[in-house]
């Protein structure tokens, strides 16, 4: 929809349509607030039929009738309501969606923001509680606000900024809440102006929009006293207050206009209520297990059950608190700590941790990502242990896009052993584009090859660093200079002794196992794998005789060999083996998925053929009879 002329005589209720940059700074377009405002005062004021986010979309009736468009108005593509909240399903998690919003604050940074506070307030209409954002950046102006509000609009250019969908506002607030209030105060051009602005899923369900529409009022504050900016008429304006008072928290003008009280010359408060209950009826926020902190509800610290001290100390981790709690999950969002700007949660700021600050025997590896196209700068990967380990089994990578939190304790390796328990890394990721949530990465070619060389990385740092925290020592060459072969030989049955299972688990065959050798030159360590087909409940199945891979070679085949590969090449031939070697027992467990998947099967079509046999027989019974 073409951008309409100041002068236009309708009212400022603006439809919710993508769109370019205009030179008049009015996005979308605008229709008659008359019918709007009508509908409004009409309607009861209720929440809506379905509290839960989750389900909420199933209750909006599409009408059989469209709205005809407004004389003078050209036809355009309309933005049914539903789309609010199907787009808000983008969001998975709730604090995903709150980090949207802590985003658009951090980029006010550039336009002098020194804080962002999140709080809860109680809306004194029905005594519900709601959450409030507020930041002392640079605001907006009325253009600004409507292309805020306006779908796939970002004026984000920069590369520093992490908003660059022009998406987020959206789906963020109306993943937390119904309905949104949006106040701002800006300065352009020597124009001060505050402007209000509500994106309420209840007033278009309750009202029977068919079009996304955006109540909103201005006013230039430059002069000695206030005055309204009329686009329309005078009665337009007014229109569009009625409807902010109907279905914001605010019963009249004053109170409406008392919300930027505390904002100052310049900033923007978002309020958002009628927030999204559980499937239990219960808030999804808890704003009452801590006084000093937003969290989402843990349901299994309410199960009744009795939990191991391993798991207790396990949840008392960051990286289980980061899942719930809102201010470990704040204190971790962004890289780079803040020189003149603060994240305060419910009026105590938040201490930004680094988890890298902490880490054990720190080591830091470059990275350098390639295209066939263009040539990406490199990125430093800090890995080490984490101060707790090895007592707590933390493993994985907090991933940064642009300084914000992609992937947090991103496990790259397989679990089912010890191998990498402790290894923790940090590493900013601009080379590759997050997600529209940002809580993931899209899979592109550079996001594939970046998790194989983590992995590597994880390996290869365990191995060598292992012994630190008491662990079997990955044994090196006495002599590194010296460069050893190993020859391919086909496996032979092993003349080593394995290990001696107890006498209830073991008959006189001894188990199948498979021996992979990790060592770089002479044979040092071994890490056997028993087939999944061959386990059961109490350990393994026997009968079998062990056998060796890649056997040692003896002392006459190594001196024979010294202009072969060398020791640092074994050991990184015998990595890729490793982790080739995980690959084939995850396909080896998929595989008996597999199978046992067919075996129930076949038992139930066994099970419907006996049935079958059984209705035949009756049949010829009858038949005979008959």
């Amino acid at each position: 929809m073409p951008p309409m002329a100041k002068n236009a005589a309708v009212t400022d209720v603006v439809h919710l349509d993508s769109d370019s940059d205009s030179d008049n700074g009015v996005v979308g377009g605008r229709e008659s607030a008359s019918t709007i405002a009508g509908a409004a005062t009409m309607a009861p004021r209720e929440t809506l039929e379905c509290r839960s986010f989750w389900k909420a979309g199933d209750y909006f009736v599409i009408p059989n009738v469209v709205t005809p468009t407004a004389p003078g108005m050209l036809e355009h593509a309309r933005v049914h309501p539903r789309f609010l909240h199907s787009n808000a399903t983008s969001h998975k998690w709730a604090f995903g969606a709150i980090a949207e919003l802590l985003d658009n604050a951090v980029d006010e940074i550039q336009n002098g923001a020194t804080f962002v506070k999140i709080d809860k307030i109680n809306i004194v209409k029905d005594n519900s509680p709601a959450l409030v954002f507020q930041d002392d950046g640079g605001g907006m102006d009325p253009a600004g606000l409507r292309k805020c509000m306006s779908l796939g609009y970002s004026s984000k250019k920069s590369n520093t900024t992490i908003g660059q969908y022009g998406n987020g506002f959206k789906t963020s607030t109306m993943r937390l809440g119904a309905d949104a209030i949006v106040f701002s105060r800006s300065t352009r051009g020597g124009t001060s102006t505050q402007s209000v602005g509500i994106l309420s899923y209840t007033f278009l369900r309750k009202t029977g929009q068919d079009d996304v529409t955006v109540p909103m009022i201005d006013i230039d504050i430059s002069k000695e006293r206030p005055q309204p900016i009329i686009y329309g008429s005078p009665e337009d304006w007014a229109a569009n207050l009625e409807i902010l008072l109907k279905w914001s928290p605010f019963s009249t003008e004053d109170e409406l206009l008392q919300q930027f009280e505390d904002v100052g010359t310049h900033g923007t408060k978002v309020i958002i209520y009628n927030l999204w209950l559980n499937d239990e009826g219960i808030y999804e926020l808890s704003f009452d297990d801590d006084e000093e902190d937003i969290r989402l509800r843990d349901e299994s610290v309410n199960d009744g059950k009795r939990l191991h001290h391993k798991i207790l100390e396990l949840r008392s981790h960051i990286s289980y608190h980061l899942r719930y709690s809102l201010r470990a999950y704040a204190s971790m969002l962004y890289l780079k700590k803040f020189k003149n700007f603060k994240i305060i949660i419910r009026g105590i700021p938040v201490e930004q941790f680094n988890i890298a600050d902490g880490f054990r025997f720190p080591e830091i590896i470059k990275y350098k990502p390639h295209t066939a196209t263009t040539e990406q700068a490199s990125t430093e990967i800090k890995i080490g242990f984490v101060k707790e380990a090895p007592k707590l089994a933390i493993c994985g990578f907090n991933v940064y896009h642009k300084n914000r939190l992609i992937r947090p304790f991103w496990k790259v390796t397989m679990g089912g052993d010890s191998t990498g328990h402790g290894v923790v890394g940090v590493l900013e990721a601009n080379f590759i584009e997050p997600a529209h949530d940002k809580q993931d990465f899209e899979r592109s070619s550079l996001f594939q090859r970046l998790e194989a060389r983590l992995k590597k990385i994880v390996y290869s740092y365990w191995y060598s660093h292992c012994h630190l925290l008491g662990y079997h020592k990955y044994q090196m060459p006495a002599d590194k200079s010296k460069k050893i072969a190993i020859p391919d030989q086909p496996p032979t049955i092993s003349t080593v002794n394995p290990s001696p299972l107890p006498s209830d688990k073991i008959s006189q065959g001894g188990p199948i196992i498979r021996e992979i050798n990790l060592s770089n030159a002479t044979s040092s360590r071994t890490v056997a794998f028993a087939s999944p087909h061959l386990r059961n409940s109490t350990g393994l199945r026997s009968n079998f005789q062990p056998v060796q891979l890649n056997p040692q070679p003896t002392a006459a085949d190594t001196g024979n060999n010294l202009d072969g590969k060398s020791a640092g090449e074994i050991r990184e031939e015998n990595f890729q083996l490793f982790m080739r070697c995980e690959e084939y027992i995850k396909k080896e467990n998929e595989t008996e998925q597999t199978v046992k998947g067919l075996e129930k099967e076949l038992e139930e079509f066994k099970s419907k053929c006996a049935h079958l046999a059984l209705l035949v027989d009756a049949k010829k019974k009858e038949m005979q009879q008959a």
